[in-house]
């Protein structure tokens, strides 16, 4: 299965749920499309989260992140990401835990390894 023929749409449109297995609060997902393997979505951060109870993370795929608005401090490394950064994760490069006081909107498009 393909990712959807998908024309100019409000990502409002979209409802938010909040991101599967996440031990924390404040952190929500827009799924825009996906096919299973291939996934691109909008993440939101509401002022306060801390996703430390969800750990250092480590994916099995590929992870593109844009921050759309606000900031992102990176616990593990002391380093904050602010509006218009960009992240090229490839699989089990490790990030993370977040914290962001303000907030925070990123679009993020994830795809297994073809290595």
């Amino acid at each position: 299965m393909a990712k959807p023929e998908l024309e100019f749409f409000s990502v409002t449109a979209v409802g938010s749920t909040p991101v599967p297995g996440s031990a924390c609060r404040g952190l929500v997902e827009r799924v825009l499309a996906g096919d299973g393997r291939v996934e691109t979505r909008i993440l939101c951060f509401a002022p306060g989260t801390d996703t430390t109870p969800n750990g250092v993370q480590v994916h099995e795929f590929w992870e593109e992140v844009y921050i759309l608005t606000g900031s992102i401090t990176d616990l593990r490394l002391g380093q904050t990401f602010t509006e218009g950064s960009y992240a090229c994760r490839p699989p089990g490069m490790a990030h993370g835990p977040w914290r962001s006081p303000e907030g925070c909107t990123t679009f993020e498009v994830r795809y297994p390894d073809s290595r």
